[in-house]
């Protein structure tokens, strides 16, 4: 196998180097971040119940408990325990005004600005019928109700509801796409092999999308949400960049270069792919034109590099190189001119990934105590923030389509593990459990 210069990269490429048995790409629980919150205000919102109106006894809990996590992970609003001030789900009627203007009054005293309840069931109250959910939204600033949602389905899309009607809460109120119905992928064990995966982003229905029994790594989305790009280990020797479909499966062979093919990445615009091949000679960035098949390299330097991650606009590409000695993050522009060094601290950053609002580039840094966290610096290098503590290590960053949340993998006592955490570390939430090896995962964009 070729290698890079500087052996050990965290970022996937540790796991590519390491040799094939052992691919570490890492899951921590202890998070810290140090970063100033986004000036926003949250708005305050209580969630009054889910009547479960016939149907499954789970049915009216379940979409609840959903709709208020989604609600809290969207950062947009506070979530108020309406118990405490005196409002339960009894006292909203039917999703009308009548009878509740004195709930809706309440609410308002104590701060509330919007309340949201709703009803679900199935026809004729059948235990195993297809489901209706409906939505309502009382807004105290309008003093009015001002929107309501219906949803119907099978049993098995009933969380896919709750998460459809706390996007729309969050579209209402900031114009902006929620998160709540975005994916994660993301590599898991399979005995000996690396199998790709793709859940929800709250952890839950995950599903298998590659069988192959060998090495399947790095996956990321193509702005669409229908295919991800990922490095596919044919054997021992030969490294291709593949796409998938996920709705079909099919898949096919983008990059089969003689040598490495790594870290691909799709442009915002889906135009173009980036990724490191080492098919000249030393590990490089190149560039492929998804349309025309044209092939430009983009990096001349005889040292490693790699881990490309596109701006939001498109106009710039952030990736690792050791040219300075040990792995640093460099800037260039999308035609490989004007490249300049980005981090200057700590003897290995790595692994890089661009927000979506385009203020910060999270990446793997190495601290003072050789231990592999995750940081964050703006695309100026006037700031830098360490995330992450603890005794994990801690790779592969990728950001909400919001800018709001990082996932990444975490690997502790010999487990990797998937982890969400708000970007300015705080409230870090594991969300893989099954398995001793989940890791590189990539967020999707939002639907």
């Amino acid at each position: 196998m070729t290698r890079l210069k500087f052996a050990g990269a965290i970022g996937g490429v540790l796991s590519l180097l390491a040799g094939l048995a052992g691919i570490l790409e890492s899951g921590a629980a202890d998070v810290f971040l140090e970063a100033t919150r986004p000036d926003f205000q949250k708005i305050s919102l209580g969630v009054v119940g889910i009547q479960n109106g016939g149907g499954p006894d789970w049915l009216g809990g379940r979409l609840e408990e959903v709709l208020k996590k989604d609600v809290k992970r969207s950062l947009v609003f506070d979530l108020i325990d309406l118990p405490s001030i005196g409002i339960k789900a009894r006292d909203i009627g039917n999703g009308t005004a009548n009878g509740s203007k004195a709930v809706f009054k309440q609410a308002a005293e104590n701060g509330v600005s919007v309340l949201v309840w709703g009803k679900a069931g199935t026809k004729d109250g059948e235990k195993d019928g297809d489901i209706n959910m409906e939505g309502f939204v009382y807004d105290s600033g309008s003093d009015e109700i001002v929107g309501g949602k219906r949803y119907a389905g099978s049993p098995s899309v009933a969380r896919l509801m709750a998460h459809r009607f706390a996007d729309e809460l969050v579209f209402r109120y900031t114009g902006e796409p929620g998160i709540a119905r975005t994916k994660i992928a993301y590599v898991s064990a399979q005995g000996s092999s690396r199998e790709l995966f793709v859940m929800d982003y709250d952890g839950y229905d995950a599903r298998q999308l590659t069988a192959d029994g060998f090495l399947n790594l790095m996956p990321r989305w193509s702005p669409d949400r229908r295919f991800l790009v990922f490095t596919a280990y044919r054997d021992r020797n030969t490294q291709d960049i593949d796409m998938i479909e996920l709705a079909t499966g099919k898949r096919w062979t983008l990059v089969s270069y003689g040598g490495l093919n790594i870290t691909p990445a799709l442009s915002p615009d889906g135009n173009f792919l980036a990724f490191a091949s080492s098919h000249e000679g030393n590990s490089e960035v190149y560039r492929l034109d998804t349309r025309t098949k044209a092939i430009m390299r983009l990096t001349v330097n005889p040292s490693g590099d790699l881990s490309p991650t596109w701006s939001p606009t498109g106009r710039e590409i952030a990736f690792v190189s050791d040219r300075g000695g040990g792995p640093q993050l460099f800037l260039m522009s999308s035609d490989g001119s004007n490249v300049r060094r980005l981090t200057f601290e700590g003897d290995y950053n790595a692994a890089p990934a661009w927000s979506p609002r385009g203020n910060w580039i999270a990446y793997v840094c190495r601290t003072p105590r050789k231990e592999y966290k995750l940081c964050v610096i703006t695309p100026d290098g006037q700031k830098r923030v360490q995330l992450t503590t603890g005794s994990g290590v801690d790779d592969s960053p990728s950001w909400s389509p919001d800018g709001r949340h990082l996932v990444f993998s975490s690997l502790v006592d010999g487990k990797s593990h998937i982890f969400m955490v708000d970007a300015d570390g705080k409230n870090p939430e594991r969300l893989t459990f099954e398995g001793t090896h989940n890791s590189a995962p990539s967020w999707s964009p939002a639907s």
